[in-house]
């Protein structure tokens, strides 16, 4: 399947207030039920194994309402580990949560100091980027990570766009219309571990994750 780049529509500034709120309740549903909580939970769980700690530092890129650590830091305290995070997002209308740490910001150039955060991490961001702007994150999650950039998103095939179009019913309008778009611009497992292993990172790892999502360890 050819990759297809698509504007998403809540990335412009044509969605109401109301229509983002409802968009990032969508996306909460999709992370939920679909994968993408448990990829990036599983991607934490192998740093924390072989990093062997019990503390973790996460900066999470294109947060939105950051749905996905909050989740993985409840089921990490329950294993008595603590996760503390940072959301960066370059919207501020996508931050919906005040008892965190929020900072606006540009994925290509974080505003943070090196090895400011153990790792980076981020879900369904890196199909927004174009393979240049992909090798050049990479290059300043590394930067600002002391240990690894994870990356959770989408696996594009035509199995998926089918798996998408069926879904549809059950989602509003601006999902309706990005669910599609982000499939169309996702990458494969071999297109991100190729795009990786020409950056910064000292070890590669992508695997397949539940309904069609890459998980991707970027080692510093």
């Amino acid at each position: 399947m050819r990759r297809i780049v698509r504007p998403e529509i809540l990335d412009t500034t044509e969605p109401s207030p109301e229509d983002v709120r409802d968009s990032l309740v969508d996306l909460q549903r999709i992370n939920r039920w679909f994968g993408g909580t448990s990829t990036m939970a599983k991607l934490v769980d192998e740093v924390l194994a072989i990093a062997g700690k019990k503390e973790l530092s996460l900066l999470d890129v294109g947060s939105a309402s950051g749905d996905i650590p909050h989740e993985i830091q409840q089921k990490l305290t329950r294993r008595g580990v603590l996760l503390s995070y940072t959301l960066l997002d370059r919207d501020v209308a996508h931050f919906n949560r005040n008892d965190v740490a929020r900072v606006r910001g540009d994925a290509l150039a974080l505003p943070f100091r090196d090895n400011s955060f153990d790792v980076v991490g981020c879900s369904l961001f890196a199909h927004h980027l174009e393979p240049a702007e992909l090798n050049h994150f990479a290059r300043e999650a590394l930067r600002v990570s002391r240990i690894a950039l994870l990356i959770n998103d989408l696996r594009r095939s035509y199995l998926h766009l089918a798996a998408v179009y069926a879904g549809k019913p059950l989602f509003r309008w601006i999902t309706r219309h990005d669910s599609v778009a982000s499939v169309q611009r996702s990458y494969t497992s071999d297109e991100m571990r190729a795009m990786l292993n020409h950056g910064a990172a000292r070890k590669v790892s992508v695997t397949s994750g539940y309904l069609f999502r890459i998980g991707a360890i970027a080692w510093k």
